[in-house]
């Protein structure tokens, strides 16, 4: 894994005590965390929602529901404002260098949004001789839907190349192979911000580098929004893709941004019926906590706890950590984990494993955690946020060393 161009703290051993205060003030917004007894460890999976959203959501629902452009009485108007207010304040938070260009499109999640990308424009804008790069090692939602419109179109009697984003060992992407790989007639790819499994951000500015000015790359940025920084200005890419209940919003509202610069306006076809409302509001609450929050003190909080994870997970002789191994050293000069930590151990089925550390009060992950192509095999994974506390990683690490101890695989 090559060096990150940001730097990373390498623990919260040393966090200020400004941070930790900000940490407590973010955790005790959150109900569900602060009445369970459990260590939430799958934020990757969805997140939890702090009260602002909780109570934008019922102020909605019980003074303004109504469908949104299907009548002109003051309900409906109020809703159909609030939606547009929402895809404005998707762009800002976004950092859009052309809101005026782009647009946003409210879907049921991440995996729809790429879909959409792949059957509403992709399908009908490649010919045959043109080539497409495909990642064969992120979230399946980020693979599938190309390679469906590849075997699509060949009924069709177009000839499609794709070819599978190449990695390096670490799992990031391999931009050298990259661009050995690639021809002339390179028109599309599709990458991902963060890495669902490794936790490793993708350094998807060099795979642009790499393509060219002209070629349309679609982000899969459901591990990135609501966790770090994310600036459309920085990444140049032409569409964006997340989910809002990764992003504290409510479960069946996401987000299809397409820049619309590179290629010609996009819609998405067919009719599109009535909008998950309840869910756009949420999500709008959702982006103006976060905004507040600030997603690079979020990002600098998880990235801390990945690090004491990391950190601790090196010294089992029983664990073996996914992805990059040069980011398990103390000294390591690469960037570490975005609060993302996966792991198996060498004795146990990660089944098995999860379901112990769920016994004992920690909810993990434990399965192939829909991985495309390469290494599905099933792992443990730790997923942190803004309200997860040093306290619950350190029981983690505790349990895992009582169970090195005891060693009940002899």
């Amino acid at each position: 894994m090559a060096a990150t161009d940001t730097a990373r703290p390498s623990s919260l051993s040393g966090a200020a005590p400004e941070l930790l205060a900000w940490h407590h003030r973010v955790r005790a917004q959150f109900p569900q965390i602060v009445n369970s007894p459990a260590a939430y460890l799958d934020s990757s999976a969805t997140s939890q929602k702090p009260r602002a959203v909780l109570d934008a959501v019922i102020d909605y629902l019980t003074t303004t529901n109504a469908n949104a452009g299907r009548g002109s009485y003051p309900w409906a108007n109020r809703t159909t404002r609030l939606i547009e207010q929402v895809r404005e304040q998707v762009k800002h938070f976004l950092g859009d260098p052309g809101p005026q260009e782009s647009s946003v499109h409210f879907v049921g999640g991440a995996t729809e949004a790429l879909r959409r990308v792949a059957t509403d424009w992709l399908a009908s804008a490649l010919r045959t001789g043109d080539e497409i790069v495909v990642p064969g090692g992120d979230h399946s939602a980020n693979a599938v839907p190309w390679h469906d419109v590849v075997r699509d179109l060949a009924r069709r009697g177009i000839s499609v190349i794709a070819h599978a984003m190449p990695y390096e060992t670490s799992g990031d992407y391999d931009t050298a192979a990259l661009a050995a790989l690639i021809g002339p007639r390179l028109r599309f790819v599709a990458v991902t911000h963060v890495h669902h499994v490794y936790g490793v951000n993708m350094n998807v500015h060099r795979v642009r580098r790499v393509a060219g000015e002209d070629v349309v790359i679609c982000l899969d940025a459901a591990q990135s929004v609501g966790h770090l920084p994310v600036d459309l200005a920085a990444l140049d890419v032409d569409f964006l893709a997340f989910s809002g209940h990764k992003a504290m919003a409510l479960p069946g509202v996401g987000v299809l941004w397409a820049g619309n610069r590179r290629t010609p306006r996009f819609e998405l076809a067919g009719w599109a019926g009535s909008a998950n409302t309840a869910g756009i509001v949420s999500l709008g609450a959702a982006l103006t906590w976060l905004a507040e929050a600030d997603p690079a003190r979020i990002d600098r909080w998880t990235t801390g706890l990945g690090a004491v994870l990391t950190d601790g997970l090196a010294d089992l002789p029983s664990i073996d950590v996914l992805g990059c191994q040069a980011s398990l050293r103390r000294d390591s000069d690469v960037q570490r984990r975005q609060g993302i930590v996966t792991f198996r151990h060498r004795h146990l089925p990660a089944g098995d494993l999860g379901f112990y550390l769920e016994s004992q009060g920690h909810l993990v992950r434990a399965d192939h955690h829909c991985q495309a192509g390469r290494d599905r095999l099933p792992s443990v994974r730790v997923s942190t946020h803004a309200y997860t506390s040093p306290e619950e990683i350190s029981g983690l690490l505790d349990q895992l060393r009582v169970l090195e101890e005891k060693r009940p695989w002899q």
